[in-house]
């Protein structure tokens, strides 16, 4: 079945509605480009020949697809038939069947798209689509059906008469076709709608006609396929996308309490047993061992990584930061490009300064060393084995605090020798 699918993923829109400079499938769900999770699907469903149609600053939209994926642009946004006429030249020589899917629906399933091919294959319909049912359906366009119950054609929301607009059974947009049917009839669709654009749910009519066969799958949770267009939708698709993460890390085995107020982003690692307490936001390329104790109030910024049994508590900030196993950082903490070792104890109020206006400099705090409370060090510095810092100190740029070294006062001064 999967060598006879190729998809089409159409991502050229500009978003109007989200009133944005930035393109719509670039904005973010839990930290990661919507469009990259359709993209996603189709790589674990193992279709081979991907077309992604760009259109609106297709430039910028261009950097976050990964090799593999053909480009087609849209030069100009007429409509998603359009779209797809674009693309069908990048699939010249394939045979089989197209996926059509959309780049602002970020919360599709591979289930459900696998059971969508499934049953197209199977049932040899000309074209299988993804429906749903829902009792106020404002917005989406509606399914239309023959006498016999079978679909024969998709009418737009916009386009609709007040009969159509009481149809309760809707379009996701998402379908599976047979792409001779879909080379043959995208010719013959016209912009005869209000919009003047070329509708591509206009093939269903068109194959219907034709005498072809056009079947539906409906879908239980109608979330998976709900496009983003606006602020709000994206809003209600960031918190059905961080559910699903908070519930896969507490399956393999990570405690978060109070799930609803912790945000974690898309491709962070958290080894088992370790508790994530709430308000705590852990961003991209986080790294979190096993046996970790981080928040509350805390927030895990890009390129941080916590080794095994670390525990980095309350109103805490980390940024590209190394913490080694069995630290602790209990207490109210800005730790900025800092390498610490194993078994240090970082005391409450410590800052480590690492932008000097212009670079962003290195901390390093080696083993077991004891960082007293509101210790300023203004990067780079360096902070010797066992070394201890008193309350307050000031280690100033450059400076290099030898192992088993105390210092204290402002700037710090050795107060005591390793023996």
């Amino acid at each position: 079945m999967k060598n006879n699918i190729a998809s089409i993923i159409l991502a050229a829109g500009k978003g109007e509605r989200m009133k944005s400079e930035t393109p719509k499938v670039l904005h973010r769900v839990c930290g990661r480009p919507m469009v990259n999770y359709v993209l996603d699907l189709v790589k674990e469903l193992k279709i081979k020949n991907n077309v992604v149609v760009l259109g609106h600053k297709a430039e910028e939209v261009k950097k976050v697809i990964p090799e593999g994926f053909k480009i087609a642009i849209q030069k100009k946004l007429a409509g998603t038939a359009d779209a797809v006429k674009e693309a069908l030249p990048k699939l010249a020589g394939i045979s089989g069947s197209i996926l059509v899917l959309y780049g602002d629906i970020p919360l599709l399933k591979k289930e459900t798209l696998k059971n969508l091919l499934g049953q197209h294959v199977n049932s040899g319909a000309d074209l299988t689509v993804l429906t749903a049912t829902l009792d106020k359906p404002s917005g989406y366009g509606r399914i239309l059906r023959d006498r016999y119950s079978a679909i024969c054609g998709i009418v737009e929301e916009k386009d609709a008469d007040d009969f159509e607009k009481d149809i309760k059974e809707i379009n996701t947009g998402i379908f599976c076709v047979k792409k001779d049917k879909l080379e043959k009839l995208i010719k013959r669709i016209r912009p005869n709608n209000r919009k003047k654009e070329y509708y591509l749910t206009d093939i269903f009519n068109l194959i219907y006609k034709n005498g072809g066969v056009v079947e539906g799958m409906k879908i239980s949770d109608i979330d998976e396929a709900m496009g983003i267009n606006s602020r709000v939708e994206l809003a209600k698709a960031i918190r059905i996308m961080q559910g699903r993460i908070n519930e896969k890390f507490m399956q393999q085995g990570v405690t978060i309490v109070a799930s609803d107020s912790v945000f974690i982003n898309f491709g962070v690692k958290i080894g088992t047993d370790s508790v994530i307490y709430p308000f705590t936001v852990i961003e991209n390329d986080v790294k979190i061992g096993k046996r970790c104790s981080v928040g509350p109030f805390a927030h895990l910024r890009e390129g941080t990584e916590l080794k095994d049994e670390v525990l980095a508590g309350n109103f805490i900030e980390f940024v590209r930061s190394r913490i080694g196993s069995k630290t602790f950082l209990k207490h109210f903490c800005y730790i900025g490009d800092t390498h610490i070792g194993s078994k240090a104890n970082i005391g409450a109020g410590t800052v480590t300064a690492n932008f000097d206006g212009q670079n962003k400099n290195l901390t390093e705090i080696k083993d077991s060393a004891f960082v007293g409370c509101d210790t300023i060090i203004v990067a780079p510095a360096k902070i010797g084995k066992s070394a201890v810092t008193g309350a307050g100190s000031v280690i100033l740029r450059h400076q290099n605090i030898k192992d088993g070294e105390t210092v204290a006062g402002v700037p710090a001064k050795i107060i005591k020798r390793k023996r």
